[in-house]
């Protein structure tokens, strides 16, 4: 056997001596070895070299890692693959089957470490430690470069053995640098006597280390002194509380506060809660009832029950004597209102005395005898008597609804057979009929009677609406009548409830009844006054109620026949302002002169309707509110500005209000229509109705007008108001419109007649037109010229113009009489 073996090694070295005389190029190599992978004599993977000229089987590449790995401890997959020359790729997916399979080492950031490099790193980290006495992580990672959680990943295990130190907040420190810091956290806390945060003496002691070290030391984080507080705490070498992990509570402080607060409660039978606060207690309840579960918790101070006692005997004098009493007065000057009323809830002889209505209480700390209150509110009723005989009423502030059906009752106001609507202050409104009368007036514009609805708590009274808006209310379903009726209800109570004498009249009858108040030393009379007017108001109320129901006849009467005047004088005055606006049609094609004239026709006619109407509106809720109203001038006369529209506006009702505001925003506006369409609305918001202008109205105001035109033409004088007063003749006898036109406007009027008039009466027109501008224009120069030529120059236009009157007159008189 050993024979015929030898014999093949001497075939074997002979064949492998022998040339070849065929020699193979690397081509051929190539195609060969992929030829026998095809044929599968190669059955295992072959790797190809960056050079491309080599092969290598991945189990070698495994191994050449591997000792690298050994060789140097730690190397990145970048050296190896220069190193074995095979492509990154390759030695990655190689790299990773030779740390799976070996434990002791690790791939991290594209570098393979073994364990025996961390030791040795271990080692020097150790001996620098031991130098410098304490070490950052981050520093080390630096150094490393790798990432601080992997340093400490790794020390972790080695602390004690390789490393002789401590790990704490991301720092390595020897063992006698951490006993030197215990000693210092051991007596900074024993030196601590009051409650204290933590992290306030950690501050301190951070300090005191950087500058014992100086720069080349190392901040110390809290949390290493906090560890190394919670190590004393357990061992009991450091006595107290510790809550929240910061807030540390030594035993000393714990045993002062203790005898401090026993020492107070049983000296003084209470203790405040802002004394527990100062003492450090956050929850003075809580740690006070375990200790004194006598003890009565108020909202400010905790109390023994010997206090109840001492204020339960000047009670009952009280009581007794007719008078009353502050209980604050008698109580620690600590005590707030509130203590005051649960002392005087917890006393037995307040509970007998309110229970035999002996004593009633005011404020939060005030008793008074119920002798004492009826005394005074009956001296208080006796002033209000005199106010009454006198027929004073300034002390009436509120309405109330429910007087309706008293007043009717003594003025049988039942009898109308007109339907009505009724409204509350806060503008909901509802329609009442009378009893068995089913009729209905005509075309009454006028103010209507108050109805007499069989459920009186349901009547309130306000004008009537539009028939338009009648015949909406017949429509209205049963439950929504329900639903306005219990809102009417609720505001009707509401309004008894404020029928009371004003706060001021109030205070200044009491101070006057009742001078002793400041005579015993009382620090705050007028609190006790304001207690006292608060109780007594709704018994007063009764009393003025009574006398109100003169007054609502009396303003019932009133109103009525204000809102009669209101609606004749707003029927006039709206078909003036219809019979204007026609005539405004004329000048729409001229955007310019069309804004004048509305402007001029918002500032004048439609301002005098505002005013006329917002007076008359104003003066009606004055007496809706039993608000005592003077007998004013003449409302047509009446000229407000536009701030006191405004506020007149914002006093009426929110629904009228509303609507009020959008006439005073027309006022300022460019067109007419929007003033009409906002007058409209609130005419018939206030139950008012506005007569359309129709043609045979239109007829008889337009021969009106010309008529008056006519009159005052003839009778005019002076040759600048004649000109406004003659185009507005000739509009009317040429187109059948009444002009209101500026002074700014008249030469644009005039132009519009050119083609309405023969040639020589234009011609006057506009001769007299241009001497009048010139003589204007002649008087504006001279107002603040005193030379003697300017007024013989005005004085000559004048006589001038005055020469051509007569014609003008006959111009539009002589017209005017052959029309007629």
């Amino acid at each position: 056997m050993d024979d015929e073996l030898l014999e093949l090694q001497r075939q074997f070295e002979f064949a492998q001596q022998a040339k070849s005389s065929i020699r193979l190029s690397e081509r051929n190599v190539v195609e060969l070895v992929q030829k026998l992978h095809e044929l599968r004599i190669i059955d295992f993977e072959l790797l190809h070299t960056v050079s491309g000229k080599e092969y290598i089987t991945p189990e070698q590449l495994r191994h050449e890692i591997a000792g690298e790995v050994k060789k140097l401890g730690r190397v990145s997959l970048i050296d190896l693959a220069d190193t074995t020359g095979v492509d990154l790729y390759h030695v990655e997916k190689q790299a990773q089957h030779v740390v799976s399979e070996d434990p002791g080492l690790m791939l991290i950031q594209g570098e393979i470490i073994s364990q025996s490099y961390w030791d040795s790193v271990a080692e020097e980290i150790n001996e620098r430690l031991q130098e410098c006495s304490q070490i950052a992580l981050a520093e080390l990672a630096a150094q490393l470069h790798v990432g601080s959680e992997l340093v400490a990943s790794v020390l972790e295990p080695r602390l004690g053995t390789l490393v002789k130190g401590r790990l704490e907040g991301g720092q390595l420190y020897t063992p006698a640098y951490i006993a030197r810091v215990s000693a210092m956290v051991r007596g900074a806390s024993r030196g601590i006597t009051v409650p204290t945060n933590l992290s306030v003496l950690w501050s301190s002691l951070q300090q005191l280390l950087q500058e014992m070290e100086g720069a080349t030391g190392l901040a110390v984080e809290g949390s290493f002194f906090q560890s190394l507080f919670n190590g004393l705490v357990k061992k009991g070498e450091v006595l107290g509380t510790l809550r929240a992990g910061i807030h540390w509570t030594p035993t000393v402080f714990a045993i002062a506060q203790k005898e401090c607060v026993d020492s107070f409660f049983s000296q003084n039978s209470f203790i405040s809660y802002d004394t527990l606060h100062k003492l450090g207690i956050s929850q003075p309840i809580q740690y006070l009832q375990p200790r004194f579960p006598e003890g009565i918790p108020l909202v400010t101070a905790f109390v023994h029950p010997s206090m109840i006692e001492m204020l339960d005997a000047a009670i009952e004098d009280a009581v007794e004597r007719g008078s009353w009493l502050d209980s604050l007065s008698l109580l620690p000057t600590s005590f707030g209102a509130q203590d005051a009323s649960k002392i005087l809830s917890l006393s037995p002889s307040v509970q007998s005395a309110l229970k035999a209505n002996k004593a009633l209480i005011v404020g939060d700390s005030y008793l008074f005898s119920s002798s004492f209150v009826k005394d005074v509110y009956d001296r208080v009723e006796k002033e209000l008597e005199t106010l009454s005989h006198s027929g004073s009423s300034t002390i009436i502030l509120s309405d109330d609804s429910h007087m309706v059906k008293e007043a009717k009752a003594g003025k049988d106001l039942s009898k109308s057979s007109e339907p009505v609507e009724t409204v509350t202050e806060s503008g909901n409104k509802k329609r009442g009929t009378e009893k068995g009368s089913k009729k209905k007036k005509g075309k009454s514009s006028g103010a209507r009677t108050v109805s007499a609805e069989g459920d009186s708590e349901n009547e309130d009274y306000i004008p009537t609406k539009s028939k338009k808006n009648q015949k909406k209310g017949k429509d209205t379903s049963s439950s929504q009548v329900a639903d306005s009726r219990k809102v009417a209800k609720k505001d009707s109570i509401k309004a008894q409830e404020e029928n009371v004498p004003s706060d001021e009249w109030l205070m200044q009858k009491l101070e006057a009844l009742l001078p002793d108040f400041e005579e015993q030393g009382v620090d705050d009379p007028q609190t006790i006054l304001k207690y006292l007017a608060d109780y007594l108001r709704p018994m007063l109320a009764n009393y003025l109620k009574e006398r109100r129901k003169a007054l609502f006849t009396e303003n019932v009467e009133k109103m009525k026949v204000l809102l009669d005047n209101l609606q004749r004088k707003l029927d006039e005055s709206f078909l003036n302002m219809q019979l204007y606006e026609k005539a405004l049609d004329l000048f729409e094609d001229d955007q310019s002169t069309s804004v004048t004239l509305h402007r001029h026709l918002l500032r004048t006619v439609a301002t005098s309707i505002a005013d006329m109407l917002f007076h008359n509106l104003d003066l009606h809720n004055k007496l809706k509110n039993w608000t005592q109203v003077e007998d004013s001038q003449n409302s047509e006369s009446i000229s407000l500005s536009p701030g006191e529209r405004t506020a007149i506006a914002k006093s009426l009702p929110e629904s009228q209000s509303k609507r009020a505001l959008v006439v005073v925003e027309a006022l300022e506006g460019k067109r007419v229509e929007t003033f009409m369409t906002a007058l409209r609305d609130l005419a018939e918001e206030s139950g008012l109705f506005l007569k359309k202008l129709d043609k045979k109205l239109e007829r008889t105001l337009l021969h009106s007008y010309r008529k008056d035109l006519t009159s005052q033409v003839s009778a005019e004088t002076d040759p600048v108001s004649l000109l406004p007063k003659v185009v507005s003749l000739l509009y009317i006898q040429v187109h059948s419109r009444a002009l209101q036109a500026p002074g700014r406007a008249i030469s644009v009027a005039v132009t519009r007649l050119k083609n309405k008039l023969d040639d020589s009466a234009y011609k006057i027109l506009t001769d007299f037109q241009t001497a009048t501008v010139t003589l204007l224009a002649l008087i504006s120069a001279a107002a603040g010229d005193e030379a003697d030529c300017s007024s013989d120059r005005i004085l000559s236009k004048k006589e001038l113009l005055e020469g051509q009157v007569p014609a003008l007159k006959a111009l539009v008189l002589g017209s005017s009489g052959s029309q007629a």
